[in-house]
């Protein structure tokens, strides 16, 4: 039994050494095309070997693009979208599980519905409502015969770019989950001492939650950074892009010209500095948040 566990390791060992070449593989390749001139580029291609440009490109990335104010839009977009979806997650898991709502099981197979329609299968819509976001409020008037029409864009700005992101189901799966781990007598047992439901939310419920609202912050936190289809469909104009869209800007609009891949590496390089600080030190609390959830 020992000899069998001994080969378990060390064959588990050789895959895992395998996946880390394997992901660590185009990142190091990334960074090493940023360390390289253009021109060395067009000489002697992509080398795995580094160079000695990076700083040069980095300041080119920071002072000739707008990656820098890009970069702003989508920590704002990163940041708004994980404080809002954890909120409203929390929030609607609270409702579904702890009160008594006879349409909770339909309530709670609409919010699943969103799951599997997710925002770039929704994006034509998505795009009239934030175009106008009463619409639907015109439409609706317009069947009951009501000559009312109001307009609200919501595009090119931050709400527009964030709002749209947070109607996911995924957060108040994972909330609501957890939830159900927990005994229904304690919810009882607060009554009990006096605690309404808005006090036992805040001072038992939240404190309990902490870990799987760590998870989901780091999560959604990710895909807002990443996103880029609505960004790009929501933002027309540059200084509102996402630093996502600003790199797939760099590469030029004509079939002629070789891409300056050492700049867009460089760029690539600095966007994903935060998401990469944001996972390195929020690791083991998303760990443990998807662990308990799926208890």
């Amino acid at each position: 039994m020992i000899e069998k566990a001994r080969s378990i390791n060390i064959a588990a060992t050789i895959i895992l050494a395998l996946g880390i070449v394997y992901i660590l593989g185009p990142l190091y390749l990334a960074v090493t095309t940023a360390s390289h001139s253009y021109t060395e580029m067009l000489q002697n291609g992509i080398s795995w070997l580094p160079g000695n440009d990076l700083p040069d490109n980095i300041r080119r990335i920071w002072m000739e693009t707008r990656i820098p104010q890009q970069m702003a839009n989508s920590l704002i977009v990163a940041l708004g979208n994980a404080v809002l979806t954890c909120v409203l997650s929390f929030l609607t898991a609270f409702a579904l599980v702890w009160f008594r709502i006879r349409w909770a099981a339909v309530a709670f197979a609409a919010i699943l519905a969103t799951i599997m329609l997710p925002l770039d299968i929704r994006v034509v819509t998505t795009y009239q409502v934030a175009a106008n976001v009463f619409s639907p409020l015109n439409a609706v008037m317009d069947l009951v015969g009501v000559p009312l029409h109001l307009e609200l864009s919501i595009l090119d700005t931050h709400a527009g770019l964030i709002l749209p992101l947070i109607a996911h189901g995924t957060g108040t799966f994972l909330f609501r989950q957890f939830f159900l781990t927990l005994p229904r007598d304690l919810f009882k047992a607060a009554r009990m001492d006096g605690a309404g439901p808005l006090r036992f939310m805040w001072d038992i419920l939240l404190p309990l939650s902490r870990t799987s609202v760590a998870a989901l912050f780091v999560l959604t936190f990710l895909s807002g950074w990443t996103q880029y289809l609505w960004p790009l469909v929501g933002a027309s104009r540059p200084e509102m892009q996402t630093a996502v869209v600003g790199l797939a800007r760099l590469a030029p609009d004509n079939d002629g010209r070789m891409p300056d891949f050492p700049m867009i590496m460089a760029g690539a390089v600095i966007v994903s500095l935060i998401p990469l600080a944001m996972i390195a030190l929020l690791q083991r609390f998303l760990v443990r948040g998807l662990v308990m959830t799926e208890k």
